[in-house]
Parts: structure tokens; C-alpha cells; sequence
């Protein structure tokens, strides 16, 4: 543990020594709980009150907007503008709380017995709270390198909204030089998680009546065709790996969630789609996965399916994508995030987060934040006050390793 973390905490974790928020960081919370920034809706309320708060410090952040103008990122710089520093990186779009058994308002942050309650309080509204109610701290040191700000829109459906921002942040000549993304991990340091590729499959079949059966060409047929190799695809990964032990499932998995197909079962389906999914180690290349599945439906099922109707076939659509990430233990941005947090070990998640873009994009990154990913995306989703007082203090030690020595 750094000398750093050692003089400010007496040599124990941030959990341990900071107990209970500031005021301002639950005051923050409730302000951003109370925003429905579900991602399918407007995020942008949320982004000009952060502007508006951001702006009474003196800072003019720079938006980025999506093509509709419905959605933006938001970036802003804190310090000097040189090349370097840290970016302190949240996403500001929440899950649906449609079908959800709620018990409160998922729209209002209620504080009961150490847990504060609502939608995105721990995915992901907890950090930027801190990171908010941290820059009067930051404006107060005369930091050597700048902290970056960067609040993204649509992480929840492919961490979509990231990509024009790092586009953006690739041509700036005070880049910064690591980020930390916030989202849940109890504050402990990760290296490292799968990619996912998502893709749609639109089978064109042939339609005639059941009768008749032999002159169509079943598109809910051929689509169990390709969903069964893909299963096989997922039985030979668990099999065969690649392998890395520190993922809970410790190989690439391969997963059917969605089919739709037919009408009657009087009438061969001319239309079936299915979504398929990649959770691919980040040594394992999805692009290669996806063409051997390509491969095997256009090579021997699609001659079969045009010898009945030349106008069947497979169809292609990329829904989602995001790459995996894995930093080495002992990249600077590892020792960084661990003498923050004064958490000493590191490991790696299945879920994906947007440090993979980051880390793509030269911008080493690793995942560390406040709450559990147990309890994101459910009713009555909830972040301990205990982790939010922990998060502030690894805030704190970031700044403080910024500032004129």
C-alpha cells in the first residue's frame, strides 16, 4: 500500500475508514435519481443540470451530441490543459423499471438504514454524485495534470453513446493519460472483462401452405439450424476454452436470447429472426466467431433453401457491440486505482462496461466503483451509504495525487 493512501487513511481500505457521505453527495443523488434517464428516453434534463452546476464553478463543459439531438455526452476538463491525467468516466443512462416489482419510487432517492434506494443508484448515478460533489476539492488544489469528466448516454444498450466521445478525446491534445470508469465492483480494482458481439438473423424463407409443406422453405427450420451450431459453438468453447480462471465463467460463451418466427401452423413461415450473442475473452476474436457461423449457414444451408426459391437466405445485423478489456496488473492505471482505494488485489468481471473503449482507444483503463453489480438493474435497486463515503475518499486521494507536491 502507498505511502499516499497510508497518510491519509491510517493503512486501511476507504470502506473501513469513511462511514457515512457527505450531504452534498446525497443531495446530489436524489437530483440525479429523480432524472427517468431510462435508455430509451432523453438524457439531456439530466445533462443541463450537470451543465447548469458544472457552469456555477466557472466550468463550460463541451456536449456531444447524438444525430437527433435527443441524447449527449458530456465532457469537462478540471486542471491544467497539458497532456495526461485521469478521466473519471460514468455512464448517465439507467435500465427500464417497466414489469419491475418496485416497492418505492424508483424515481426518489429513499434513505433506509444505510442503503440508499432507486433507479441507478449504484449503476451508475452513486459515482457521478461523488465525482459532482468532489469539484470544489479539485478546484481548490493547484493540480499538476487535469481530471477529465466524462458522462456518457446509452452504455445500457452497447455502450453506444461512448464511441463518439472517444472519437472526440482522440483528437484533443490534453487527452488524458488513464481512466477510471466508475460502474459497481465494490470499489475493488478490475482488470479485465469479456467483449460482446450481438447480432440479429433474418432467415428468408419460402411460403406455401402446410400441405404442401416440401415446396417451401421453413424459415423457423433453417433458423434452429443455426441456433443448434450455435449451441455446439457454446459446447466447444466450454470444452475446449480459451481459458482465463479469474472469470467466474472462465471462457467464451455463446447465447440464443430472442426468436421470433411464423404466423400459423397451417402455413410454412416465410420470416424468422433470432438474437444471438458473444461474451468473448478478450483473447478470443468474436469477428472470427461470428464468420464461422456465417460460414456454415451461407455454405450448406442456403444452397438447400434457393434449390426450392432463389430468394431465401440469411440476413445479418449487427445490434450491439463493445470490446472486451484486459489490463496487465501491473500497468500504471492498476497502481493508480490501488492506491486510491487501497484495495491491493485486482480481479475481472463478466459484465461489460465502456473501459474496453477506452482501453481500445489508447487510453489505459481500469473498472473501479461504489455498489455491487448485485444489485443493478433490479426492483428496489439500492447502493450501501458506506460505499458512496468510500468512493468519495478515493476521489479525494486521486486529487491529492494530483496536486503541486
Amino acid at each position: 500500500m502507498s505511502d499516499l493512501h497510508n497518510n491519509q487513511a491510517g493503512g486501511k481500505s476507504a470502506q473501513q475508514q469513511a462511514l457515512s457521505p457527505r450531504r452534498e453527495t446525497m443531495k446530489m443523488l436524489a437530483s440525479l435519481v429523480s432524472f427517468d434517464t431510462t435508455s430509451y428516453r432523453s438524457n439531456l434534463e439530466l445533462i443541463d443540470y450537470v451543465r447548469e452546476y458544472l457552469g456555477g464553478f466557472g466550468i463550460k463543459p463541451f456536449l456531444d451530441f447524438n444525430k437527433d439531438k435527443t441524447k449527449a455526452n458530456l465532457h469537462a476538463v478540471i486542471g491544467p490543459p497539458v497532456q495526461g491525467g485521469v478521466a473519471l468516466s460514468g455512464h448517465t443512462d439507467v435500465v427500464p423499471v417497466d414489469g419491475q416489482s418496485w416497492t418505492l419510487d424508483p424515481w426518489q432517492a429513499v434513505e433506509k438504514e444505510g442503503r440508499v434506494y432507486g433507479r441507478g443508484t449504484t449503476d451508475m448515478k452513486g459515482f457521478i454524485s461523488v465525482v459532482m460533489t468532489s469539484i470544489p476539492d479539485m478546484l481548490s488544489r493547484d493540480l499538476t495534470k487535469p481530471i477529465h469528466i466524462c458522462l456518457s448516454y446509452d452504455e445500457e444498450i452497447g455502450c453506444l453513446g461512448v464511441r463518439t466521445l472517444l472519437e472526440y478525446l482522440s483528437k484533443q491534445d490534453n487527452r488524458p493519460g488513464a481512466c477510471l470508469v466508475g460502474e459497481p465492483t465494490d470499489m475493488d480494482v478490475v482488470i479485465g472483462h469479456k467483449g460482446k458481439v450481438a447480432t440479429r438473423c433474418r432467415v428468408k424463407g419460402h411460403a406455401c401452405h402446410s400441405s404442401l409443406a416440401p415446396q417451401g422453405v421453413n424459415a423457423v427450420e433453417f433458423a434452429a439450424k443455426v441456433i443448434t451450431y450455435l449451441s455446439g459453438m457454446a459446447k466447444r468453447k466450454q470444452q475446449d476454452g480459451p481459458f482465463d480462471n479469474a472469470y467466474d465463467i472462465p471462457h467464451t460463451t455463446v447465447h440464443t436470447g430472442v426468436v421470433h418466427g411464423g404466423t400459423m401452423v397451417n402455413v410454412v413461415p416465410e420470416e424468422c429472426q433470432f438474437l444471438f450473442e458473444f461474451r468473448n475473452l478478450p483473447e478470443d476474436e468474436p469477428d472470427a466467431l461470428l464468420a464461422e457461423v456465417q460460414k456454415f449457414a451461407e455454405e450448406r444451408l442456403e444452397p438447400a433453401m434457393r434449390a426450392i426459391s432463389p430468394e431465401t437466405g440469411f440476413l445479418w445485423e449487427e445490434e450491439s457491440r463493445f470490446p472486451g478489456l484486459d489490463t496487465t496488473v501491473d500497468a500504471e492505471v492498476v497502481k493508480l486505482a490501488q492506491r486510491f482505494s487501497g484495495c491491493s488485489k485486482t480481479r475481472k468481471v463478466a459484465f461489460g462496461t465502456e473501459a474496453g473503449g477506452f482501453h481500445q482507444s489508447g487510453i489505459p483503463a481500469i473498472v473501479c466503483g461504489p455498489g455491487s453489480i448485485n444489485q443493478a438493474h433490479k426492483p428496489d435497486e439500492f447502493i450501501h451509504t458506506s460505499q458512496l463515503a468510500a468512493c468519495e475518499l478515493y476521489v479525494a486521494n486521486l486529487i491529492h495525487h494530483l496536486r503541486v507536491k
